[in-house]
């Protein structure tokens, strides 16, 4: 019999998470990000990588014409900010109660 492996991997960033772009035309700026994309590892983050889009006029957008939204960013470009807004790296450790939870290699505090 074959054994199942969880296909999802353990990523560093997750939904919700306040990031810090480290690379490309959008580096230094910090948002939030409002979804992951898990079958090509990015992520969409509000105000970074604003892309125009040509629409045609439909019922949501009576007029069309060309419309600003965020393109997805790859997650190895994304450094998640801690509590104090300090950019660092996230490691694991296992909490009081046995669980894994993600902490700030720079300060030592866990993320939420």
């Amino acid at each position: 019999m074959e054994r199942k492996f969880n296909s999802q991997a353990k990523r560093h960033v997750k939904k919700g998470d306040m990031v810090q772009v480290i690379a490309g035309d959008d580096k230094g700026k910090k948002g939030r990000i409002i979804e992951i994309v898990s079958d090509s590892n990015r992520a969409i983050v509000e105000g970074i990588n604003i892309v125009s889009r040509h629409t045609k006029p439909n019922a949501q957008n009576q007029n069309g014409g060309i419309i600003k939204k965020e393109a997805p960013v790859h997650i190895s470009n994304l450094q998640v900010v801690d509590k104090t807004g300090v950019a660092s790296r996230v490691g694991r450790k296992e909490n009081e109660k046995g669980k894994l939870v993600r902490v700030s290699k720079k300060s030592g505090e866990i993320i939420d």
